[in-house]
């Protein structure tokens, strides 16, 4: 049980550290940054919004990312795929 509840809490810490920052590619940025003015954009800001923004599929936190990472061998995600899972697709 101890085994289990510690991730479980460096998960929970994590999180809240991370605060309400629109994480880069995430639902909520990708809403903030179509509203910004594409004059205000960064290069790095273009690459990400194209990257996650344009289709649905890996926008991180949509339905379709959450499934499509549910379908993935959990073995197979990394550190960053576990945290956005947690915060987008549980919470």
């Amino acid at each position: 049980m101890k085994k289990c509840i510690a991730p479980a809490v460096v998960l929970f810490s994590t999180m809240l550290i991370s605060g309400c920052s629109n994480e880069p590619g995430s639902m909520a940025w990708c809403e903030a940054k179509a509203e910004q003015p594409k004059s205000e954009w960064t290069l790095d800001d273009a690459g990400t919004y194209t990257a996650h923004c344009v289709l649905d599929s890996t926008t991180i936190g949509s339905e379709e990312w959450c499934e499509d990472l549910d379908e993935n061998n959990k073995g197979d995600w990394s550190f960053n795929n576990v945290m956005d899972y947690a915060r987008h697709c549980l919470l």
